[in-house]
């Protein structure tokens, strides 16, 4: 499944080997393959959870994006555990899933009332940063750092922060510094521009001992960068 870099369609193999009774393949039909009745995401109780209760230390192990990945393309909106392993956790925040943090008694009582109790909710409002019962009982606050609870609150990643940008960002530089194959910095980035295809400047830090049109580099500064191409 790692070998995948999209996002979307890891749902099905949540908890794969947890979750059928026969060995998962990327791309197969899961709706055909036979479910593990043991398994409690295959119970018809908790069908469509958008919350997910674990134990310490979740995501041990699955440092890669693919985790959140599944997680959220399965349905799940929040997890909620004691604790979280650090890499896991960052990419959820990466990757629009709240992970949230109580404490271990906290996390067992919420364990007892969802398996008691038949059609029991819960509601994380990250804007209160509460897990609370539908009702509105058994309110618990957690910790979240307020950027990544502002990103979270508008929608965006990494990339959605950047295209806020997007009036102020220009085309990209590629930036050349030093020798290659024996040519001057100004010399190799004339070539490299002939193999970028589509609109680019390039900025070239120029060493001491070449020169850039008939002005010796000595006179225009240490390293200054000359725009070469357009």
């Amino acid at each position: 499944f790692l070998k995948s870099i999209r996002r979307s369609g890891f749902g099905p193999n949540l908890f794969d080997a947890l979750r059928y009774l026969d060995e998962g393949v990327p791309d197969a039909d899961c709706s055909k393959r036979p479910l593990n009745p043991d398994f409690v995401l295959n119970q018809p109780r908790y069908r469509g959870a958008s919350i997910l209760l674990a134990r310490q230390n979740f995501g041990c192990g699955s440092s890669r994006e693919h985790a959140p990945w599944a997680i959220d393309d399965y349905g799940f909106r929040a997890v909620i555990a004691p604790s979280f392993a650090d890499i896991f956790f960052n990419n959820c925040f990466k990757n629009g899933l709240l992970p949230v943090a109580l404490t271990e008694a906290e996390v067992d009582r919420l364990f007892h009332d969802s398996a008691a109790f038949p059609g029991f909710r819960l509601v994380v409002d990250l804007g209160q940063q509460t897990v609370s019962s539908a009702d509105g009982g058994q309110g618990m606050r957690f910790d979240v750092d307020p950027f990544r609870k502002y990103c979270l609150l508008n929608g965006l990643d990494e990339i959605g922060l950047t295209l806020r940008h997007a009036d102020k960002i220009r085309v990209p530089y590629l930036v050349v510094a030093g020798e290659c194959e024996e040519l001057s910095p100004v010399e190799h980035s004339e070539r490299l521009v002939k193999t970028v295809k589509g609109p680019k400047q390039m900025v070239v830090y120029q060493e001491s001992r070449h020169s850039v049109g008939n002005v010796p580099a000595a006179n225009l500064g240490p390293f200054p960068p000359i725009l070469v191409a357009d």
